[in-house]
C-alpha cells in the first residue's frame, strides 16, 4: 500500500516519519503527473509545492489555523492531503474544482484564483481571531510572482502595523509567475536565491560541517574560530539576502530556506509559528520539479497543461489554430506598419499572445506583472505622449482595472486598445476565470468603443481599426479554436448581415448576434422554420450606434444572443437605444444570468443558460417559446 493511500486528512501527515515523508513526495509527484496528464490542469506550479505543502500540513493545523493560498492552482497537493484524491474529474462537471473550493472541504478559504489577494485574506482572518481570541493564525501561500501586485503590498503594509498580529506569509519564490517574474521589487530577492543555491549545495554543507568537525576538534581556539566563520557566513548571508523590504515594514523574516527540504521548512515554518506575529518564511521551489519535461521546459515550466502523454509531456491532440494566435500574427503585422503601437501586458506574455510582438521588438512590449491597474493607467500616458498602447489581457483580469480604465482612460479619451482574450464562457477553470462580466462594464464606460468578432477575419479588421482609432476601443474574442470564417449577406452602417428569409411573412424578426454567438445564431435561424429572420452581426457593438437602431427600427421584434452578462450587455444597451430614439421593441435578451458559474465544459454551460440553437430558434418562433432560464432576463 502506498503512504499517499494512507492519508485521509492532516493528522495522518503528522504522523509519518522522515523516511515516508520523501516517500510521500515522490508519490504525491507521480500522481500529479499521471492525473493531470489525462484531464489537463496546472501541474507545473503544483510539482513546485509538494514539500511545502507537506511542511505547511505537518508545523499547522488546518482548518484552525486557516491556510490561505494566492491564486490557488497550486492546491492540488493540499487538496491530497485533505483527503480529495479522486483527480478523475479534475476541472470538469460534478468533479473536483482547479482551485480551492468551500463546497469540497473546510480545509478550503479562498475560492477567488485573482493573484494578489491572499495577503488581504489572512490580515482579515488573523484580525478576525485577534478579536475572538482565538490562539491559532492565518498562513498566506503566495507565489513571487503575485508579490508584484500593488494589492500585495497594501496588505503587508496594514499587517505589519501591529506586531502580535498572528499571520505568516510563505513566499513561494520559484522566479516566476506564469512565466519569469519581473519587476525591480522581485529582483530584491535575486540575490537571496544566488546565495541559496551555493547554501543548499550538498558538497557545500559537506564542507561547513568538516570544517566544524575539524575545528571543534581543536579545542578552544578551533571554537572560536568556527565561530568566528560561522559568523562571517552569517554575515555574507545578510549581505546578499536583501530583507530590507521587510525590515522597513517592521517584519520579521526567515530564511532563504530550501522550499524541498523538508526538514529546513518545518524549522523555518515553526520559528514563524512559535513566533506569534507577522513573519515571512522565504522559501525557494523550483516550478515542475521532478518530471523531466517540465523542468525542460523553459518558457512555463508546464505551468498550464492540456491533456499530454505523461512520459513525454507532448499534448495528446495537437492546438489547433485558434484566437489567440490570430491576434498575435495581426498586432505584429499592424506592429510593422505603425511604429506608435505599444503592446502591454500583466505577467502573460505569449498566453495572451504578444509573445511574437516582443521577440521582433523587444522595446515596445512591457511586461508590468501582475498589476492591471497599473498597466492601464500607464497605457493612458503612453497615449497622452503620442503613442497606442494595446492592452492584451484574460478577459477576467479586466475586472482588476475598471477605475483605471473609467477614470484614467475612459476619461482623458485616451487612444488606447484593449485586447481582451477568453472572452465569454471558458468553462473549467470555473467561476473566477470566466470572462462575462467585460460586456455589461464596457457597456457603463463612455467614449469606448466594444467590437465582437465573429471569426478570425473580423478579428484581424478590428483589431485593425481598433489600432488606427484615436480614442479607447477594446475588442474581445473567445478561448479555443477559431470557427470557419463567416461571410456577410451584406454589409451596412451598422455592421454585417449574415442572413436574410426570403419570406416575406410576419412578424419580422432580427436576430443580433454577438461575436462568438454568430455561428450558433445563425443555425437557430435555420431551425426557426419559415420566418422572416435576419441575422445581424454589428461587429462594434458598443456603443449602440445609430444606424443599427435605424436598421432594427424596421423589425417587429429583436432577438440579442451574447456570451455574456444578459443584465447590462448589448442586448439590454439596444433595448434602451430603441427606447430613447422613440422606437420602443420588444427585446428577448439571451445570454448569462447574473450569477457565478460552476465549473463545466462550454457546451453544457451554454445549455444551462439557455443559450444553445434550439433556445434561440424558440425565441424567433415566439418569445412565450423561450426557454425557462431564457425567459429570466426577457423583461
Amino acid at each position: 500500500m502506498q503512504i499517499l493511500d494512507s492519508i485521509q486528512g492532516p493528522s495522518d501527515v503528522k504522523a509519518l516519519t522522515p523516511a515516508q515523508l520523501g516517500q510521500l513526495g515522490q508519490e504525491i509527484r507521480k500522481f500529479l503527473v499521471d492525473n493531470v496528464s489525462r484531464t489537463g490542469g496546472h501541474l507545473g506550479p503544483n510539482l513546485g509545492v509538494v514539500e511545502l505543502t507537506i511542511a505547511l500540513h505537518r508545523i499547522f493545523d488546518s482548518p484552525a489555523d486557516s491556510l490561505v493560498f494566492d491564486t490557488g492552482h497550486q492546491s492540488y497537493v493540499h487538496k491530497l492531503l485533505t483527503g480529495r484524491k479522486d483527480f478523475a474529474l479534475l476541472r470538469q462537471e460534478n468533479g473536483l474544482s482547479g482551485y480551492p473550493s468551500r463546497s469540497e472541504s473546510p480545509h478550503d478559504i479562498v475560492e477567488n484564483s485573482h493573484a494578489s489577494t491572499a495577503l488581504s485574506w489572512a490580515d482579515g482572518i488573523a484580525r478576525a481571531k485577534q478579536l475572538r481570541h482565538d490562539p491559532h493564525c492565518a498562513v498566506a501561500v503566495i507565489g513571487d510572482g503575485a508579490m508584484t501586485g500593488g494589492m500585495a503590498w497594501e496588505a503587508l503594509n496594514n499587517i505589519a502595523e501591529d506586531p502580535s498580529r498572528p499571520v505568516v506569509i510563505v513566499l513561494n519564490d520559484n522566479g516566476r509567475s506564469y512565466a519569469p517574474t519581473v519587476g525591480g521589487i522581485v529582483r530584491r530577492f535575486e540575490g537571496a536565491r544566488k546565495l541559496d543555491a551555493v547554501r543548499v549545495n550538498r558538497n557545500y554543507e559537506a564542507f561547513m560541517d568538516w570544517t566544524k568537525k575539524a575545528l571543534q576538534d581543536a579545542g578552544a581556539p578551533g571554537k572560536m574560530a568556527y565561530g568566528a566563520l560561522h559568523s562571517i557566513k552569517r554575515g555574507v548571508k545578510d549581505i546578499f539576502v536583501d530583507a530590507g523590504i521587510f525590515d522597513s515594514l517592521g517584519l520579521k523574516y526567515v530564511g532563504p530556506v530550501d522550499g524541498h527540504n523538508i526538514e529546513e521548512l518545518e524549522e523555518a515554518l515553526t520559528l514563524a509559528k512559535e513566533y506569534g506575529g507577522p513573519v515571512v518564511v522565504h522559501a525557494i521551489t523550483e516550478k515542475g520539479r521532478g518530471y523531466k519535461p517540465a523542468e525542460e521546459d523553459v518558457a512555463d515550466r508546464f505551468h498550464a497543461i492540456g491533456k499530454i502523454h505523461p512520459e513525454t509531456g507532448l499534448p495528446i491532440a495537437p492546438a489547433r489554430f485558434g484566437w489567440t494566435s490570430v491576434f498575435a500574427e495581426q498586432i505584429l503585422k499592424t506592429a510593422y506598419e505603425n511604429p506608435k503601437i505599444v503592446g502591454i501586458t500583466a505577467a502573460m506574455l505569449r498566453p495572451v499572445g504578444l509573445g511574437p510582438f516582443a521577440d521582433e521588438f523587444p522595446d515596445r512590449v512591457i511586461d508590468v506583472g501582475i498589476a492591471e491597474q497599473h498597466a492601464i493607467t500607464m497605457a493612458a500616458g503612453l497615449g497622452y505622449q503620442g503613442m497606442h498602447p494595446v492592452v492584451a489581457l484574460y478577459a477576467t483580469f479586466l475586472n482588476r482595472g475598471f477605475d483605471q480604465m473609467l477614470m484614467d482612460v475612459a476619461l482623458h479619451k485616451a487612444p488606447v486598445t484593449f485586447i481582451l482574450d477568453r472572452a465569454g464562457i471558458t468553462g473549467d477553470d470555473g467561476p473566477s476565470h470566466n470572462g462575462m462580466w467585460d460586456l455589461s462594464l464596457a457597456a457603463m464606460i463612455p467614449n469606448l468603443a466594444t467590437g465582437c468578432p465573429r471569426d478570425g477575419e473580423r478579428l484581424r479588421e478590428l483589431v485593425q481599426e481598433a489600432c488606427h482609432t484615436e480614442s479607447p476601443t477594446l475588442v474581445r474574442y473567445p478561448k479555443g479554436e477559431v470557427p470557419q470564417e463567416i461571410e456577410a449577406v451584406r454589409r451596412f452602417d451598422g455592421g454585417d448581415i449574415l442572413f436574410e428569409s426570403t419570406t416575406d411573412t410576419s412578424p419580422r424578426v432580427a436576430v443580433v448576434a454577438v461575436g462568438a454567438m454568430a455561428n450558433t445564431c445563425l443555425e437557430a435561424a435555420r431551425q426557426a422554420g419559415d420566418l422572416n429572420v435576419s441575422v445581424i452581426d454589428p461587429r462594434w457593438v458598443l456603443p449602440v450606434s445609430d444606424s443599427l437602431v435605424d436598421y432594427l427600427a424596421g423589425f417587429d421584434r429583436i432577438v440579442c444572443a451574447e456570451d455574456g452578462l444578459v443584465d447590462g450587455g448589448v442586448g439590454s444597451e439596444i433595448e434602451l437605444a430603441l427606447e430613447r430614439a422613440g422606437r420602443p421593441l420588444p427585446v428577448v435578451k439571451i445570454g448569462i444570468r447574473r450569477e457565478f458559474l460552476a465549473h463545466a465544459a462550454r457546451p453544457a454551460i451554454q445549455e444551462a443558460e439557455g443559450m444553445t440553437s434550439a433556445d434561440i430558434a424558440r425565441a424567433i418562433r415566439s418569445p412565450a417559446e423561450v426557454h425557462e432560464t431564457t425567459l429570466r432576463s426577457v423583461q
